[in-house]
C-alpha cells in the first residue's frame, strides 16, 4: 500500500514539468483571459524570459522594463545632469571660486575700497558735512534690527526669487530682482550720463513696474539719507552679507586685543561709519563683526599703540598708533567732520630774520 502511494507521487522532474506546462501557458496565452495588452497583468517584471512581444502573455520579464529605464529615464537624466553639470555647476562653480579667490586676498575691504557706491555714499557724506547737515549715528539698539536685512535681501532676492523663476513658479521678470533694485544700477549709470536706468519699465508686466518703482525710491533715499547717515545702503547691502560668511577665511582681517582704557574710551565706535558698537566693546575675533568693512578707520583714530590693527596673514599693514591719531584729528574728528584751516596772521611789525 505504502509502496502504491509512493508510485503515484510525481518526481521532481516530472512536477517541474507540470509547473512549466502550467507557467507556459500563464505567460504566453495569459493575456487571453483579460485580453491582449491589458492594462494589467500578472507582472512586470518577471525573472524570467516571457517576450513582451507576445500580444498573448500574461506578463513579460523584468529585462525589458529594465532596458527602456535605462533609456528613458536613467540615461535621460544622466544626460541632464550632465547638462546640469556643464551649464549649472560649473559656472556656479567658477563664480564662487573667482569670488573666494579675490576675497581670500583682499577680504572684506572690496567694500570700503573697491565698491564704487560706498565710495559715492562717502563723497555723499562729506557733501553733506559740507553743507552743514547734522551727521546722525544709527543706535546700537536699532542696528540689531538693521542687521537681518541685507541676511533676507541676500537669501531672498538673490537666491530663492531667481530660483523660482528658474522652476517656473515665478515670472520671468523676477529673474533677477536684486539687480532690478540695487542703488548702483541707478547712481554709476547716471555718472556715465546715461538715464535709461532712471526711466520706470512700464510696457512690461505689473513685477517689472513694481521693482522699477521701488529701485527709484531706493536710490533716492540711499542719496538723501547718505548726507547725514554715513554708508546707508551699505548696512543693508546683501554683498556686505556674502561678505560677511567668509570674512574669517580671507587673509585681510581686522584685529584688536583687550586694553584697560578701551571701557572709557569708545573713540573707534564713533570714527567706525557703520557704527559698530563690538569694535568698542568686544576684541579678539568678535571685534570683527559682520558690518565691518575694513574701511580701517577704528584703527587711525585709536589714540593707543598696536590695539586695532589690519593685518593681511601674520604680517600688520596698519596699527594704532598715538602720534598718528595726533596729527590725524587736527584735520578731522572721529565722527568725520572736517576742522577749518587756521591761518595764523604775524603781527604786522614782525620781520623775517636775515
Amino acid at each position: 500500500m505504502l509502496d502504491r502511494l509512493k508510485q503515484m507521487v510525481p518526481t521532481l522532474s516530472r512536477f517541474r514539468f507540470l509547473v512549466q506546462l502550467l507557467t507556459f501557458a500563464l505567460s504566453v496565452y495569459g493575456g487571453l483571459l483579460v485580453g491582449s495588452y491589458a492594462a494589467e497583468k500578472i507582472s512586470t517584471a518577471l525573472p524570467a524570459l516571457s517576450c513582451a512581444y507576445d500580444s498573448a502573455n500574461g506578463g513579460y520579464c523584468a529585462l525589458v522594463p529594465l532596458q527602456h529605464q535605462m533609456d528613458h529615464r536613467v540615461g535621460a537624466v544622466m544626460a541632464r545632469a550632465q547638462q546640469i553639470t556643464v551649464q549649472v555647476l560649473i559656472p556656479v562653480f567658477v563664480t564662487f571660486t573667482t569670488f573666494l579667490i579675490f576675497f581670500f586676498v583682499l577680504g572684506k575691504a572690496f567694500c570700503a575700497w573697491v565698491c564704487p557706491l560706498g565710495t559715492v555714499q562717502e563723497w555723499l557724506a562729506k557733501l553733506g558735512r559740507r553743507l552743514g547737515l547734522e551727521m546722525r549715528a544709527v543706535p546700537a539698539g536699532k542696528l540689531g534690527k538693521l542687521r537681518p536685512v541685507k541676511w533676507l535681501i541676500l537669501l531672498g532676492l538673490v537666491f530663492v526669487v531667481p530660483l523660482l523663476v528658474g522652476l517656473g513658479y515665478a515670472p520671468h521678470s523676477a529673474g533677477n530682482p536684486y539687480c532690478d533694485i540695487c542703488p548702483s544700477r541707478i547712481v554709476t549709470t547716471l555718472l556715465t550720463a546715461n538715464t535709461e536706468e532712471l526711466a520706470i519699465r512700464t510696457g512690461g508686466d505689473g513685477v517689472s513696474l513694481g521693482l522699477g518703482i521701488v529701485a527709484n525710491l531706493l536710490a533716492g533715499f540711499m542719496i538723501v539719507a547718505a548726507l547725514a547717515i554715513r554708508q546707508p545702503f551699505c548696512r543693508i547691502c546683501p554683498m556686505l552679507a556674502m561678505n560677511a560668511l567668509f570674512r574669517h577665511a580671507s587673509l585681510l582681517r581686522l584685529t584688536k586685543v583687550a586694553h584697560a582704557k578701551c571701557d572709557k574710551c569708545g573713540i573707534c565706535t564713533k570714527a567706525c561709519p557703520m557704527d559698530i558698537p563690538e569694535i568698542h566693546h568686544q576684541h579678539g575675533r568678535k571685534a570683527f563683526n559682520e558690518d565691518c568693512t575694513l574701511c580701517g578707520r577704528c584703527a587711525e583714530f585709536c589714540p593707543d599703540d598696536k590695539i586695532i590693527q589690519i593685518k593681511f596673514g601674520p604680517l600688520a599693514v596698519f596699527s594704532s598708533a598715538r602720534e598718528y591719531y595726533k596729527r590725524r584729528v587736527k584735520g578731522e574728528t572721529p565722527e568725520g567732520e572736517v576742522k577749518p584751516i587756521r591761518i595764523i596772521r604775524k603781527p604786522a611789525g614782525e620781520t623775517h630774520a636775515g
